[in-house]
């Protein structure tokens, strides 16, 4: 809900538990931000602006300005006008000064959610969303804005989204633009992020926020491995449960910085947006710019809330494809099982030895095309190479299809291969600054997606593959980062555009190929999980969570992950020993176990493991099929981290009904003489009757989560086991 209070000058937007509140301030119509957090009755709270003590309002204290806009909770705070923190926005303009400021204009409140014009953002049925339009301008630039607050009253969530437009008659330019800035009081919070590296995504960092700024951000021209596009503030004393938690995560794929900064006064400042470095957008009279979205929610109730708010809301308002609802396929990936080493008959004796084991969908991954043995050729050049795939796509598929199995395909679209025919033909489509040496990574360059008929190409190559085959299922991969930011094709005025022009291409490219196949299923992935962001998951409804698949370093991936992110998007496959990434040995079971949290697959030569493994396969499967609506729908708990206790891990799934629970342990270490360990189920309903799948006695539920269950020590490392739960005595 969003009310206007006409006589105090206040926004007051409520979720089911929350409350944002914004106030107009002094005769110059400044914006300020009054109230976030726990949802309150009264709409009037504006003096938490501090507005009457010193030094006043411009209106009353004009002498002291600077020091009313340095101590001021701005909503949008503007550049070089005597706010000495970190701005939202900064420009140049025609005699190059950088300055902006903004007042408030008009506002309109709908019942609708408006997309965001080239950008992902979340969305929903006219009438179950609210919006708040506020206008803004500086008139002295002849800039205007329009500030967006969405509120998502069932999932306490609220989004937030910025438009500027040059309403004057000179040329602006954009230097920076943060979709989100909000001013609040420093009480007892951490600074939650996540990092990373390769095949160690997502890690979650707890830090102390000291007096400056703080940041995560990414320059690499994705969202990248090492930093994610995500921030929380977290009460010192908050647990999974209980404390406050503020969580913000911006709907985007590339650059981006998330930075909280500490006063003089204690007050925190959180921005969120399109990272300022290598960015600078050309705005003629009239153009506009759309920013693109943050997500911000608050739990009164710890990190689990948080967690559960985001998955609702990107289950519901940000996922898009037909599976996001439905099971996905059962897939084994060619890739650790053959790497560049296979033809059509490797491929097709895995697949049939994949139908006998219940196995749904066979995915060929790199070195299909052109004449790629290795990684050093022939990306841009998709075609099949008939030396490999003998008969080509299309028999492969058929030969698949006969056998019983769905059939998917790995691309790299965005990547060009200085060996190739597309590179000797159009040196100039590689992203390059003419006379540098150019930085390969992985022998590779990366197209200037900035240029229309570059575009046209990466998308009819891949629509000519997928209109030739029966083809299923897309892993769109991207395995460099951007570097040599240089396009041939931009003018020298508009290169600071680049990296952002990069990623509305590939967002256009993905949704030209949902539009023309609107039943394939398109997993994402950067090198792992480089790119795993929201942006993404409007485009896919799942993606690869991390090459490295390990089951044990899963533990702590699959932990960031699900800490913002639903099961269901979780790209997690079972794969061979001693694994490829780290060369640790574990059961299959606790393999199978641990994938069984994310969407399920194989990465491995089904025709080469041991029978013994190979024998475990069917009952994963038949795991998978039972427990999948559960896990893809249900209600996120996390009980015990082995991040934090180097022992063992825990995590629960409860049905929104509270019917059905699955909890999966994993015992990393084994202790010996040792007693049973305790654990204490979350989300039951206390008044119900459950039982443990398997065993007769009945629990209510309030025991289950007060008094908890036993866990016997297992014999031996990485051991694992499910628990089910079910309603009743059946």
């Amino acid at each position: 809900m969003i009310q206007f209070n006409e006589t105090t000058k206040t926004f007051k937007l409520d979720t089911k538990n929350t409350t944002y509140v914004i106030a107009i301030c002094d005769e110059e119509q400044f914006l300020g931000h009054a109230y976030y957090g726990a949802k309150i009755s009264d709409a009037d709270v504006a003096y938490l602006l501090r507005t009457e003590e010193a030094p006043f309002v411009p209106s009353k204290n004009n002498r002291d300005r600077s020091s009313f806009f340095d101590t001021f909770p701005t909503e949008y705070p503007g550049n070089q006008v005597g706010d000495y923190r970190e701005s939202a926005i900064a420009v140049r303009d025609a005699k190059n000064h950088e300055a902006v400021q903004f007042v408030y204009c008009g506002h309109r409140i709908t019942d609708e959610k408006p997309a965001l014009k080239g950008l992902p953002a979340t969305f929903a049925p006219k009438g179950e969303v609210m919006t708040l339009e506020l206008d803004v301008a500086d008139p002295v630039l002849g800039l205007e804005a329009t500030l967006f607050y969405s509120v998502f009253e069932k999932e306490d969530v609220i989004t937030r989204s910025i438009t500027v437009k040059n309403a004057s008659g000179e040329t602006i330019y954009l230097t920076k633009i943060m979709s989100l800035s909000l001013d609040m009081d420093q009480e007892d919070y951490q600074m939650l992020t996540l990092h990373g590296s390769w095949a160690r995504e997502r890690q979650m960092d707890f830090r102390n926020i000291g007096y400056g700024k703080q940041s995560v951000g990414s320059t690499r021209g994705e969202s990248s491995h090492q930093d994610h596009p995500f921030v929380a503030l977290v009460s010192e004393k908050a647990t999974q449960e209980s404390g406050s938690v503020y969580g913000f995560h911006f709907v985007y794929s590339g650059n981006f910085l998330a930075q909280v900064e500490k006063s003089q006064f204690d007050s925190l400042r959180v921005q969120m947006g399109i990272h300022p470095d290598n960015f600078c957008y050309q705005l003629r009279p009239g153009d506009s710019f759309v920013a693109p979205e943050v997500v911000m929610t608050y739990s009164a109730n710890g990190l689990g809330q948080m967690s559960r708010n985001l998955h609702d809301l990107y289950r519901e308002h940000l996922i898009r494809s037909p599976y996001r609802t439905k099971e996905r396929p059962v897939l084994i990936n060619n890739w650790e099982a053959t790497y560049f080493n296979f033809d059509t008959e490797k491929l097709l004796s895995i697949a049939r030895e994949a139908k006998k084991a219940g196995i749904e969908m066979l995915v060929m991954d790199d070195g299909w095309f052109g004449y790629r043995n290795d990684d050093n050729t022939s990306l841009g050049d998709w075609t099949v190479n008939e030396n490999k795939i003998q008969g080509g796509i299309k028999y492969l598929v058929d030969e698949v299809n006969k056998i019983g199995l769905k059939f998917g395909i790995w691309f790299e679209p965005e990547m060009i291969s200085p060996d190739s025919n597309l590179y000797r033909e159009h040196p100039d489509w590689a992203i390059a600054i003419e006379g540098r040496t150019a930085c390969r990574s992985r022998n590779q360059y990366a197209l200037d997606l900035s240029r229309r008929e570059v575009v046209d190409y990466v998308y009819e190559s891949i629509a000519n593959i997928l209109r030739s085959a029966n083809i299923e299922y897309v892993k769109w991969d991207m395995n460099r980062q951007l570097t040599d930011l240089g396009s041939t094709y931009l003018g020298k005025e508009n290169q600071g555009e680049l990296c952002h022009r990069y990623v509305l291409a590939v967002y256009e490219l993905q949704e030209r190929l949902l539009a023309e196949f609107p039943n394939l299923l398109l997993e994402n992935c950067s090198g792992g999980g480089a790119r795993f962001d929201p942006g993404m998951l409007y485009y896919s409804p799942q993606i690869w969570c991390s090459d490295d698949t390990d089951a044990i370093e899963r533990l702590s991936i699959q932990e960031g992950t699900s800490l913002i992110y639903p099961l269901s998007t979780m790209g997690a496959h079972v794969s061979d020993c001693p694994n490829h990434t780290v060369g640790r040995v574990t059961p299959f079971a606790t393999r199978g176990n641990v994938a069984l949290a994310g969407t399920f697959g194989y990465e491995l030569d089904i025709t080469k493991i041991p029978e013994e493994d190979r024998a475990q396969i069917p009952e994963q499967i038949e795991r998978y099929h039972k427990y999948n609506p559960l896990v893809r729908g249900g209600d996120y708990y996390r009980i015990a981290s082995y991040r934090e206790n180097h022992m063992y891990d825990c995590y629960e799934v409860v049905a929104k009904d509270k019917s059905e629970a699955l909890i999966t342990f994993v015992q990393v270490l084994n202790r010996p003489n040792y007693h049973s360990r305790r654990i204490h189920l979350y989300g039951l309903d206390p008044k119900k009757q459950y039982r443990i799948e398997g065993e007769d006695k009945l629990y209510y539920g309030d025991t289950l989560m007060n008094a908890g269950i036993l866990i016997q020590n297992m014999w031996g490392d990485f051991q694992s086991k499910l628990i089910h739960i079910i309603e009743g005595g059946n």
